[in-house]
């Protein structure tokens, strides 16, 4: 395309076929059409223009070096939301209280009281647990599944309240605390002796038939087994809840239970850390949460009553 030329005024002829004069400028033999525009558009085009300025006045809305224009209605967002806050902390106030003093027994034995620490419970693990535990508790590897009926803890209410309020491996003085030896990283074992251990706890999962662990190996890694691994894990790899060693036997794995994996945590002895939340909710709130918790399909059969009042720290039970 050439470069658009000025033909002058003096050539502002009428286009033939619109009846609308040119503009004078010409690109290419093709000249512009000096068309206005619609009425209708211009005077909505005036009316925003107008609506703009009255907004800028009442309404906040420029931005200055440390805060902004208020205008004069003086309305905010943040003044309103957090207004909106307040009313409704007022409104549940009365259920939070019912759901402090509660035992577990008559929180679940009542239905009214029930739903609502489930619903508040389910929007405090939205907003703080769904992104390592995921979304319904479905957890993820290295994050546990809250939805299965395995615990590593515990999976009463009051287990589940008391691992949320001093959290696993965190700073809270009486955090849940098991500590796996990192047997390849820290030299413990050779590299044999880890495969063949390896092959041991592949024939105590319920997945045997499916990892078809190999029985030369396996029979090796028993011995190493009882020296090295019993005294958390048990005799027969049921695990303890005391010490959080989980359980061996079942098919469920934190890390992942094939092969590879379980020789990389015999190897490396990974653990992660949850959170304490005893300094980020109130009482009221952790049961709420615990609640919720236990009723994703996971929470052992049989509440068990907690005291009437909001429970102190309670002393490690863990090494």
């Amino acid at each position: 395309m050439t470069t658009p030329k000025n033909i002058g005024p003096e050539h502002h002829a009428v286009d033939e076929f619109s009846g609308t004069r040119t503009t004078g400028h010409e690109w290419d033999g093709i000249r512009e059409l000096d068309t206005p525009l619609p009425r209708w558009w211009l005077y909505i085009f005036y009316a925003c223009i107008a609506v703009a300025v009255v907004y800028w006045v009442l309404m906040p809305a420029w931005p200055m070096l440390n805060s902004y224009t208020p205008g004069t209605l003086g309305f905010s967002d943040r003044r309103n939301v957090a207004a909106e806050i307040q009313t409704l902390q007022a409104a549940r106030k009365p259920s939070f209280e019912r759901l402090n003093t509660a035992t577990y027994d008559q929180i679940v034995a009542d239905p009214q009281l029930a739903e609502f620490a489930r619903a508040a419970g389910e929007s405090t693990f939205g907003d703080n647990c769904r992104t390592c535990h995921g979304a319904g508790g479905a957890g993820a590897p290295g994050y546990p599944n809250l939805a299965d009926d395995v615990w590593i803890w515990g999976g009463t209410l009051t287990d589940i309240e008391h691992t949320l309020r001093v959290g696993v491996r965190s700073t809270h003085a009486d955090t849940r605390l098991s500590v796996m030896p990192a047997y390849g990283r820290d030299q413990l074992l050779s590299a044999r002796e880890i495969g063949d251990v390896a092959e041991y706890v592949l024939t105590l999962s319920a997945a045997r038939d499916r990892a078809k662990p190999d029985a030369a190996a396996a029979a090796r890694g028993a011995a190493v087994f009882q020296q090295q691994c019993v005294a958390c894990h048990g005799a027969t790899g049921a695990g303890d809840r005391a010490f959080g060693a989980p359980s061996l036997t079942d098919d469920v794995w934190l890390y992942g239970g094939s092969r590879e994996e379980v020789r990389k945590q015999i190897e490396l002895g990974r653990g992660g850390v949850m959170p304490t939340w005893e300094a980020r909710f109130d009482p009221a709130m952790i049961r709420a949460l615990s609640v919720y918790v236990y009723g994703l399909g996971g929470g052992e059969p049989t509440p068990v009553a907690a005291p009437a009042a909001a429970p102190a720290p309670a002393a490690a039970t863990t090494p």
